[in-house]
């Protein structure tokens, strides 16, 4: 896990620094008596930077490669790529601008968090596509509703405050990879996105066969980094089949089932470890349990008992 920090009040610095840790760009403003802030953590295909501009900074930049969305806490953002006005205020998490598209405008003495992702993580999570960078995309800039809108911005709290600040989270690629896929799925849920509808094919291939292969499959590479596109494709069929084949005939998804499945391996190595020597955290990050609160919950949900009970035997 990479973790970086930068304060400055010079804009030449700043300029240097805001090219080399996101996209070329040109800024302007004064920011002799105040400063620029950013702390920024990151892992595999994702990062979280927190940043504080006590001045209004106007930014030209260009194509970040990378979905980016912006959580205001205090002060405003400005887009006018292409000559429009959008004016985002605090509580509001929003995409700055397409992954493949330069963009323009102003930080308005801000405080926000900027959260960042592999643009094929949308498919990975989609119930279409396979995970290339074209497959799936954000098409707007706003959450879709109030309510999206909010999930959203608690996803991005829980990976800042949960997830790429805990070292021992950070040191578990099942991990941050679970976590990575569930903010996208999160993104996708409340983001207007390119996601088609459904065709008569998936509805055909929707069936026991699929299910029982998909099984079989999660049960084989549980304790590996696997996606919906993956699991789709060990059918074979497309990601939005598996879904349908799940929720027709298992009454649950694809995912769902895996965390179950990972949460029963959980269960067995609780019962067969050493106290002395491992701990319920251990355990819940070797099976890409990040949060370890969500953890014990579902766990305690399933078996009757917190994890640290089943540990101590």
């Amino acid at each position: 896990m990479q973790t970086l920090s930068f304060s400055s009040s010079d804009l030449a610095e700043t300029q240097e620094f805001l090219s080399s840790a996101y996209t070329p760009m040109s800024i302007g403003g004064r920011p002799e008596h105040s400063r620029a802030r950013i702390v920024r953590h990151a892992a595999d295909r994702l990062m979280v930077d927190r940043l504080s501009f006590d001045y209004t900074m106007a930014y030209d930049a260009g194509c970040l490669n990378q979905v980016c969305l912006v959580t205001v806490h205090e002060g405003s953002f400005v887009d006018s790529t292409d000559g429009a006005h959008e004016v985002f205020g605090v509580g509001e998490t929003f995409m700055i601008a397409p992954f493949d598209r330069p963009y323009q405008g102003e930080v308005r003495a801000a405080r926000y968090t900027i959260t960042m992702f592999d643009p094929a993580l949308l498919g990975e999570v989609a119930a279409t596509g396979g995970g290339t960078r074209g497959d799936v995309r954000l098409t707007g800039q706003r959450a879709i509703a109030p309510q999206a809108n909010r999930a959203l911005g608690a996803a991005v709290a829980y990976l800042r405050d949960h997830v790429l600040t805990d070292d021992a989270v950070g040191s578990s690629p099942l991990a941050v990879a679970t976590a990575a896929r569930h903010f996208a799925a999160v993104a996708l849920a409340s983001m207007p996105n390119s996601m088609g509808a459904e065709t008569a094919a998936d509805s055909l291939d929707a069936d026991n066969r699929t299910v029982r292969t998909a099984i079989a499959f999660i049960e084989a590479h549980a304790h590996l980094d696997i996606a919906l596109s993956d699991i789709a494709a060990s059918v074979p069929v497309t990601p939005r089949a598996v879904q349908y084949a799940f929720a027709r005939h298992a009454d649950t998804t694809p995912l769902a089932y895996l965390r179950q499945v990972r949460l029963a391996r959980a269960h067995d190595d609780l019962r067969g470890a050493d106290p002395a020597a491992t701990t319920v955290t251990d355990v819940a990050l070797r099976w890409g349990f990040a949060h370890q609160g969500r953890f014990a919950a579902a766990y305690r949900r399933r078996y009757g008992v917190p994890p640290s009970t089943t540990l101590r035997g």
